[in-house]
C-alpha cells in the first residue's frame, strides 16, 4: 500500500512514473497528457485524497496560466477582446446553454443540468496550449483566435464555478445579487492587476536585471504568481484566473523571456501533476451512469466547438478553411471542467469524470488531425509558384 511508504518515497516513485510516461509518449507518439490522466486513475484508491499531490498540482497550473498571461499586455488584450467577444458569446449560447437544455431534456435537475453544462463549455487551455507548443502550431494563422477564445472561457468559467458553489450552497438557488456580487470581484481583481502593472511592476524589469542569484529570481517571480492565485482563490475566484492577470502584470515589461527562462522549468516539472490529480479524481468503478446522454454530450459538444471555430473564426476575420482548423483543435476538455465537476455529486459526478477523459482523449485526436481534415475538406492549400525563368528579349519588346 503506497499510503504505508514514506511521502518522500511515494514522491520520488510519482516523478520516476513521469519521466516514463512522457518518455513513452515520445516513442509511441502519443499525448503524454493523456498517459498522465490514466496513471492518475490507476493510482486513484491510493493518492485520490494526497493532499500534497493536490497542493503541488496547483501550483503546476498556476504556473501553466502565469507563463500563458505574460504573452498578452493590456493593449493586446484590449484588441482581442475587441474581437472576440462576439465568438466567445456565441460560445457561451452552444457549449453552455445547449448542453444544459441536453441535460435538461434527459431529466436532470436544473443544478446538475447547469453543472454538466459548465463541464461541457471550457476548452481545456492547458492542453491546447502544451499541444500547440509540441505540435509546432504558435505561429499559425488560428492561434491568436483560439488563444483569444481560451482567455473568454477563462474569465466566463470561474463565474460559472462561483454560481455552482452558490448553488450548491444555498440547496440549488442562486439570486441576481449573488451574480453581481461574483462579477464585482471579477472586476476587482482585473483592476487590480492593471492598478499593480501600471504601479508597482511598471519598472520590474530594471528590478530584476539587479537580481544575479537566480534562486532569489524564481522565489520571487513564483511567489508572484502563487500570491496572485492565493488572492483570486481568497476572493472565492479560481486560482487560475489570478495566475493568469498575474502574468498580464509583468507582460507589461520589456524582456519578459528572463521572467519565462526562470519560471519554464519549474512549470514543466509541476504540470504533470496536475493531470495526475485529475485523473485520481475519476471513479470508474461505479460504471457508465446514463450513456445515452453521456454520448450526445459528447457528440454536441465537439459540434459546438466546431461551429464555434467556423463561424467565430469568420467573425474573427480569418479564412474557410483556418476557421475550422480552429473549431477541431478547441474540443479538448480539461481542468475548469474538472474543478466543476468536483461541485457534483453522485451520478452527476461520475457522468462528469468519463466525460472530460472523453473529452480529452478525442480532443487531442481530433486537434492532431486537423490538418488533414481540413485539407480533405478544403483540398490542400495551392503555394503560389514564383516565375524564375530569366526574361528574353522578345520578353521585353512585349513589356514595352
Amino acid at each position: 500500500m503506497l499510503s504505508d511508504f514514506p511521502t518522500l518515497l511515494v514522491a520520488g516513485l510519482v516523478l520516476l512514473g513521469i519521466f516514463y510516461l512522457g518518455f513513452l509518449s515520445l516513442k509511441i507518439n502519443f499525448p503524454s497528457v493523456i498517459l498522465y490522466i490514466l496513471f492518475g486513475v490507476l493510482l486513484a484508491d491510493y493518492l485520490s485524497h494526497n493532499e500534497i499531490l493536490h497542493f503541488v498540482s496547483e501550483i503546476g497550473i498556476v504556473l501553466l496560466f502565469f507563463i500563458l498571461g505574460l504573452e498578452f499586455s493590456m493593449k493586446r488584450l484590449g484588441a482581442i477582446a475587441k474581437k472576440i467577444w462576439s465568438s466567445g458569446l456565441l460560445d457561451v449560447a452552444l457549449s453552455l446553454g445547449v448542453s444544459t437544455l441536453i441535460a435538461l431534456g434527459f431529466g436532470m435537475s436544473l443544478f446538475n443540468a447547469f453543472l454538466v453544462g459548465g463541464v461541457a463549455y471550457a476548452t481545456s487551455s492547458s492542453i491546447t496550449a502544451k499541444l500547440l507548443d509540441d505540435k509546432s502550431r504558435m505561429a499559425n494563422k488560428e492561434t491568436e483566435f483560439m488563444l483569444a477564445v481560451l482567455i473568454f472561457e477563462d474569465l466566463v468559467a470561474p463565474i460559472i464555478i462561483a454560481v455552482l458553489i452558490g448553488m450548491s450552497a444555498g440547496g440549488g438557488e442562486f439570486a441576481a445579487i449573488d451574480l453581481i456580487f461574483i462579477l464585482a470581484k471579477v472586476m476587482l481583481l482585473i483592476g487590480l492587476a492593471i492598478l499593480f502593472g501600471k504601479t508597482i511592476f511598471k519598472r520590474f524589469e530594471v528590478f530584476i536585471e539587479k537580481i544575479d542569484d537566480e534562486d532569489f529570481k524564481f522565489a520571487l517571480l513564483i511567489g508572484i504568481a502563487v500570491s496572485f492565485g492565493g488572492l483570486a482563490l481568497l476572493l472565492d475566484l479560481s486560482e487560475v484566473l489570478g495566475a493568469f492577470l498575474a502574468g498580464m502584470m509583468l507582460a507589461e515589461i520589456g524582456k519578459i523571456e528572463r521572467v519565462e527562462h526562470a519560471v519554464i522549468p519549474v512549470r514543466d516539472l509541476l504540470l504533470p501533476t496536475f493531470f495526475l490529480s485529475f485523473g485520481t479524481s475519476i471513479e470508474l468503478g461505479a460504471g457508465f451512469p446514463m450513456p445515452l446522454l453521456l454520448v450526445t454530450l459528447l457528440i454536441w459538444s465537439i459540434l459546438a466547438k466546431v461551429l464555434v471555430g467556423i463561424i467565430g473564426g469568420r467573425w474573427y476575420g480569418l479564412s474557410k478553411r483556418v476557421s475550422l482548423r480552429a473549431g477541431l483543435s478547441l474540443c479538448a476538455r480539461g481542468e475548469f471542467s474538472v474543478v466543476i465537476a468536483t461541485v457534483a455529486t453522485g451520478t452527476a459526478q461520475i457522468l462528469s469524470g468519463i466525460y472530460i477523459i472523453a473529452a480529452a482523449f478525442i480532443g487531442m485526436l481530433l486537434f492532431d488531425m486537423a490538418p488533414k481534415i481540413t485539407n480533405k475538406v478544403y483540398g490542400k492549400p495551392k503555394r503560389k509558384k514564383k516565375d524564375l525563368r530569366v526574361p528574353t528579349s522578345k520578353d521585353e519588346k512585349q513589356i514595352y
